[in-house]
């Protein structure tokens, strides 16, 4: 996986995700994101901006239906507004709405406890591991397993937690390792990696050996 791993490298060149000003900014780009494109969600973070809204407290005390009209451009929004501010509550009440929490708690437990706060999907909470709080914790998104089934390296049809685990026992546990890897990931899946392969040219070619990806 990490000659995979230096190969999208050498092609794509650093990604420096997440984008955010603050660690709660990244995390409400989390939630906002659910089943959106980025564009969409990155237009919400900044309405919650210019709203003065990007801070745990400012966000929690923000009437519902206020909310909800502010992240309109991230589709479902009464949802999620919703969710952000069950996410909210949650850091408010735990950890005081400082990520420095996020960061010291024993992950497995941590980790088990957010995804008990509504709204919250696997995928969902690793990205704010990750990205909000530098957590090593891999995004086994539907562009990670896309790639790593069609590389034989995970079966197709495998779910979320198989896929994040496997990646997580055959890797160095490192944040920045996972942050930049599944950013790579995605780069190819949207260029070459795509619901029909495109393998020409695609950096990871190599790896098939003159076969066919596998379907996945």
């Amino acid at each position: 996986m990490l000659r995979l791993y230096r190969a999208l490298e050498r092609r794509f060149g650093p990604q420096r995700w997440w984008p955010g000003r603050t660690p709660f900014e990244v995390a409400a780009g989390a939630v906002l994101t659910q089943n959106t494109a980025w564009t969409n969600a990155a237009g919400a973070v900044a309405a919650l901006r210019a709203a003065r809204r990007l801070t745990p407290a400012a966000l929690a005390g923000a009437p519902r239906r206020r909310l909800a009209a502010i992240v309109r451009s991230s589709g479902t929004y009464r949802v999620k507004a919703a969710r952000l501010q069950a996410f909210t509550a949650w850091l408010l009440a735990r950890f005081g709405g400082r990520f420095s929490g996020l960061r010291a708690a024993p992950l497995a437990a941590l980790r088990r406890e957010m995804l008990g706060v509504a709204g919250l999907g696997p995928e969902t909470v690793d990205a704010i591991l990750l990205y909000a709080a530098h957590r090593p914790v891999f995004v086994a998104d539907a562009y990670t397993r896309r790639v790593l089934a069609r590389h034989r390296l995970l079966r197709a049809g495998a779910g979320y937690e198989t896929a994040r685990a496997l990646v997580e026992a055959h890797l160095p546990s490192d944040p920045a390792l996972f942050n930049e890897y599944h950013a790579l990931i995605v780069a190819v899946a949207k260029t070459h990696c795509r619901a029909a392969p495109r393998c020409e040219g695609c950096p990871l070619r190599f790896d098939l050996g003159g076969r066919p990806p596998a379907r996945g």
